[in-house]
């Protein structure tokens, strides 16, 4: 493949990037990428995805699955690039970066569809940023027949031409939660005739900050964090009812379950003291994002013949590709996507990809995907 080939993977990103559209709203963009594998002659599955869409390369077993997430965020981007989104949505995630390195692998991988010692399966997610796309996908029997997968997350921590990985968890299990506490409505001026939500709630709140700092191994990392307290609607009157919500982020199971634990402890006995009743609801979020121990190595070794490999941090970031990895073998990486020392984070409203970036994220795809299909065609014969 010659630089033109970049120049169009260029200007490819640079569309998709300027027509972002959100979760469970990415109709034009599986659209534009269907068109795009149809013109590469790729056969495109059948299935009940209603955004999002599965490709294929190649036949028989093994069949090794590639995965790029396609949703964008409801963020007013800020970037001032000439190929800026306008319209209210932005890919403040890089996953037009995503699926643009997916689409150039597929057009490499069609090239040598020959040499393939079996099948790539070519995933288009949807819904990454909600948590669901990829349950939607495992619905739809995206994973049917699929010996190992792997999918990477752009990073702006890392230059153009590195590759972050490490074996184990590489991103943390993510849990949401809600807090709904009930108390007794009445009057500020006599609080002895109710029950305080406003106390109730505030006091659980700053007793939650116990469970990390008193409960985890500081040889052991997590997070808990309250973001969002709505009680009250008036200065003079004790509201009868409140909420308050949250994520836990942790990056091992004992872990979890600990942190859970203290947590449901601290909410229920704490509300006890105050007379007042809980209920505490759980998001469908996903689980540490843990990359298989024998296959992560391999692919680390396989990808330094076209990037710069560092064993890297977790992030507290969470990654749905994590149901994947429940269900099959999955490897998941950081391609480096800027590399400045100020590069903006995940999720900023002047969050910035290098263009540059583009081939080490197309080639982690492509190699690694030959490399995958000898290695379970080995196994199997």
């Amino acid at each position: 493949m010659t630089d033109l080939f970049y120049e169009r993977l260029v200007k490819t990103r640079h569309y998709i990037h300027a027509h972002p559209e959100i979760s469970e709203e990415e109709f034009s963009t599986t659209a534009y990428l269907r068109q795009k594998l149809e013109d590469l002659d790729i056969k495109i599955l059948e299935t009940e995805l209603k955004t999002g869409l599965i490709a294929e390369i190649g036949q028989g077993k093994p069949i090794i699955a590639l995965r790029a997430d396609i949703d964008a965020l409801p963020i007013q981007e800020k970037t001032g690039l000439d190929y800026a989104s306008h319209n209210g949505a932005m890919h403040a995630c890089g996953h037009d970066f995503h699926q643009t390195s997916l689409l150039g692998a597929a057009e490499k991988l069609k090239a040598q569809e020959k040499t393939l010692k079996g099948t790539v399966r070519l995933i288009f997610q949807p819904a990454e940023e909600n948590f669901q796309g990829a349950y939607q996908v495992i619905a739809a029997g995206g994973l049917e027949g699929v010996s190992a997968i792997i999918g990477y997350h752009n990073n702006p921590h890392l230059k153009p031409g590195q590759i972050g990985l490490r074996a184990k968890a590489i991103m943390a299990g993510v849990e949401q939660f809600t807090v709904r506490v009930t108390g007794v409505s009445g009057h500020a001026a006599r609080p002895d005739l109710g029950v305080d939500t406003v106390l109730a709630i505030t006091t659980i709140v700053t007793n939650l900050q116990e469970v990390v700092a008193r409960t985890v191994s500081p040889f052991d990392a997590a997070v808990l964090s309250v973001t969002h307290i709505d009680v009250g609607t008036t200065w003079n009157v004790l509201p009868d009812s409140g909420f308050f919500e949250g994520t836990i982020r942790t990056f091992e199971p004992a872990v979890r379950e600990k942190v859970i634990a203290g947590f449901t402890a601290i909410v229920e006995h704490t509300a006890a003291q105050f007379g007042a009743q809980v209920a505490i609801s759980w998001g469908n979020s996903p689980s540490v994002t843990y990359n298989d121990s024998t296959l992560t190595p391999l692919i680390a070794e396989n990808s330094k013949s076209f990037a710069e490999v560092l064993e890297v941090l977790p992030s507290t970031g969470g990654e749905d590709f994590a149901a994947y990895q429940a269900q099959i073998p999955g490897v998941f990486a950081f391609v480096g996507s800027n590399g400045a020392d100020d590069a903006p984070d995940w999720h900023h409203d002047d969050f910035i990809v290098r263009d540059e970036a583009l081939p080490v994220a197309v080639n982690y795809y492509v190699e690694n995907a030959h490399f995958l299909l000898d290695y379970f065609a080995e196994d199997q014969a």
